[in-house]
């Protein structure tokens, strides 16, 4: 199971409680929960409070209710384990990803978020110094997070912003989008929550590791030029190979890339698009990390492995452009 399909099996659960007489007939299952990856030091790799929201509906004590779904949700195919910690967070182990089920999901579906346009993307060539400008970028994030996932069309979003207030830019900043170029200007200001005044710096400008908005661009360029690369080897991605133990070894990869999905949700749900930049750091370090065994070294022959693996790295590089069109900032395949 991938992580991003926890959240329609806590729903069937719910529905199935409900239906069953479990939870009450009077229970109202909300069609999206929450599910996230759990905090360090908790129970499992992924939880949700759903047990909370709808416990005083039931009339029932949060844990009581998450006693309930446990129990049906520990019967799902591909939930290894299922927990209750607290006083009422359902807690999820899962089993290692498919290399070759997350690749041919990534690179097989129609995602709408990786062809999200970035024409809304702020030009240097208008007006950027005001106190709204800051807003306009994170609201425009938010509908498109929303609008990946089949929302943010609706009246009611669009006409009053998705997001609680945000501060501005401050004015000793001055014109944030001359002085650091567009695709900068937008991740400082949306890398940090709304609430917070975003900071600008000289780093932003920094080719190197210590700028995150630059690895995260270069991560998407080094994926690229391993496609490229690899050709010139005479080999290409195999997306549908065997995923057999040792074929790929990226497990740090696999499990960040698997939560794409999961990422957006939360998202979209929080109206916080800091947690796509966040994400989208850990992805592109993860990828980094793995890029110097995806191509044969030395005498070394292209085999399925490499194959495989370079499928890998084609799926991460497409999810990095895609996390950061919807951001508003574009992807180069070449830095």
């Amino acid at each position: 199971m991938n992580p991003a399909d926890l959240p329609d099996a806590v729903v069937r659960a719910m529905r199935c409680a409900v239906e069953g007489g479990e939870l009450g007939a009077d229970v109202a299952v909300p069609e999206r929960v929450v599910v996230e990856r759990t905090r360090p030091g908790g129970v499992g790799d992924y939880a949700t409070p759903v047990a909370f929201q709808i416990g005083k509906a039931a009339g029932r004590a949060p844990r009581d209710v998450a006693a309930v779904l446990a129990r049906r949700l520990a019967g799902e195919a591909g939930i290894e384990g299922v927990e209750v910690t607290g006083p009422g967070f359902v807690n999820f182990l899962l089993p290692p990803p498919s290399a070759p089920r997350l690749v041919a999901e990534v690179m097989g579906r129609d995602l709408p978020w990786r062809a999200a346009s970035a024409a809304s993307a702020i030009s240097a060539d208008v007006p950027t110094v005001d106190s709204g400008l800051r807003e306009r970028v994170v609201r425009e994030s938010v509908l498109r997070i929303l609008r990946s996932q089949g929302g943010g069309d609706r009246r009611d979003v669009l006409e009053r912003p998705p997001v609680a207030p945000v501060a501005p830019v401050a004015k000793r900043d001055g014109d944030v989008v001359r002085r650091f170029g567009p695709g900068a200007a937008r991740w400082a200001m949306l890398c940090v929550p709304g609430r917070e005044t975003p900071e600008f710096s000289g780093r932003l400008l920094v080719q190197g590791e210590e700028n995150e908005f630059f690895r995260v661009r270069y991560a998407h360029a080094r994926s690229r030029a391993l496609l490229t690369n690899a050709a010139r080897l005479g080999f290409g991605a195999e997306r549908d190979g065997p995923d057999e133990p040792g074929d790929v070894d990226a497990p740090v990869l696999l499990r960040v890339l698997a939560e794409h999905r999961l990422v957006l949700e939360a998202a979209g749900h929080h109206r916080a698009p800091e947690r796509l930049t966040r994400y989208l750091v850990e992805l592109a370090d993860a990828l980094l990390d793995f890029q110097y065994r995806v191509l044969p070294h030395g005498d070394e022959k292209p085999s399925a492995a490499h194959r495989a693996r370079l499928a890998l790295a084609e799926a991460a590089g497409a999810v990095l452009a895609g996390g950061l069109a919807l951001l508003g900032i574009d992807a180069p395949e070449h830095l």
